[in-house]
């Protein structure tokens, strides 16, 4: 285990006793219903897990990327769906505000964000813009002290329930498209603003993600979030926190396998003996913890270089790859020990099957992954 500092530690093993006791009676309910308890949200505020990354002048804990990490791994290993609803609100709303953010802003939103009064959400995603998130068509439209958005977002997590969008849409169509895009604040009672469609997912069935409808939408010019027509850095930084807020994820799942792999190995009898005896279920126990173990170590390593304020957009997509791609190596074979057992809803395995494959596609795929650090190594 990586040695983490005392208060770190503590929050840690605050959200491993919440996962343990809460979310993982849950996860199952979570799952069939499509949605989260609501008490759930109300411990989460509780604990100050809302707020974990915001400055403690604005009502948060001030613990940074390294504590989030820990609690997402933990929560992550109890469900899936409430581990990305906290990663989403921490990593991609709560931490471009508090970077990028006008005093106003900060007092005016994280507040209500560190406590829970306010969830968070994210809109980059569009139908033409998903790995290509700069050529995004949503228009913003200066209209004197006031800007006018129109267009449609997709995959938007936390969508059905956040009070605040971080919405990008394009400023000028005058320069490159990635230099033509700007962030805004708006909030979920905008006029104009609607949720559309919910999709239907393999896993993590319990968050939602849902299409929001932008029809003349006006906010104030004060709700710019960072620079006009610089949106897209603004993007682009967060998504470095996101992916190891997914890096973490993954590494939770890959810990639940872990555990559910180890207890059937012990408990599952075949030719007269525990299964756990045999070589090749014991050779698949060791590959599926040494690779979550260095995924773990990578997601670290980034969320402690962010928290320096150092670069990490190599580190980032490393942790987020190594780690998505061992958690569905994982669930691959903790589904493979159980046998058919396992194809069934007997076990929470074939949710940890379902929910792992999202951790390669969201936050940047598997692909563009690779693209980001082998670019960062030639250039």
């Amino acid at each position: 285990m990586l040695g983490l500092d005392e208060d770190v530690a503590m929050v840690r093993d605050m959200a491993r006793d919440f996962a343990t006791h809460e979310l993982i009676p849950r996860a199952t309910q979570h799952d069939r219903q499509g949605d989260i308890d609501p008490e759930v949200f109300l411990k989460i505020g509780e604990l100050g897990l809302w707020g974990l990354t915001i400055p403690e002048q604005y009502g948060g804990a001030g613990l940074g990327n390294t504590a989030l990490t820990a609690v997402l791994i933990e929560l992550n290993r109890g469900c899936a769906a409430t581990g990305v609803t906290l990663s989403v609100h921490n990593s991609l709303v709560s931490a471009p505000i508090t970077r990028f953010g006008t005093e106003d802003q900060k007092r005016a939103w994280l507040p209500r964000l560190a406590s829970g009064e306010v969830i968070g959400s994210y809109c980059l995603t569009e139908a033409d813009a998903g790995s290509d998130a700069a050529a995004l068509q949503t228009s913003a439209t200066k209209d004197g002290d006031h800007f006018v958005l129109n267009g449609t977002k997709l995959w938007v997590t936390n969508g059905a329930w956040a009070g605040l969008f971080i919405v990008y849409a394009r400023t000028n169509t005058g320069v490159s498209k990635a230099k033509g895009i700007s962030a805004f604040l708006v909030p979920r009672d905008a006029p104009g603003l609607s949720v559309g469609k919910h999709e239907k997912k393999t896993g993590i069935r319990g968050s939602c993600s849902v299409e929001i409808v932008l029809e003349n939408v006006r906010v104030p010019a004060g709700n710019l979030l960072g620079e006009r027509d610089r949106g897209f850095n603004v993007a682009m930084d967060t998504l470095d926190g996101g992916r190891i807020g997914i890096a973490a994820q993954a590494v939770g799942i890959g810990r639940a396998c872990i555990e559910a792999s180890v207890k059937y190995a012990k408990e599952r009898e075949q030719f007269g003996r525990p299964i756990g005896e045999f070589q090749a279920i014991q050779w698949k126990l060791a590959d599926m913890a040494t690779q979550v173990d260095a995924s773990e170590l990578l997601t670290y390593r980034a969320a402690a270089l962010r928290d320096a304020q150092q670069p990490c957009n190599r580190e980032a997509a490393m942790a987020k790859l190594m780690a998505s791609r061992s958690a569905n190596f994982a669930a691959d074979e903790c589904l493979q020990i159980h046998g058919g057992a396992g194809y069934t809803d007997h076990f929470h395995v074939e949710r940890l099957f379902r929910d792992a494959r999202i951790t390669e596609i969201y936050e940047g795929a598997t692909d563009i992954q690779r693209l980001v650090i082998a670019r960062s190594l030639l250039a």
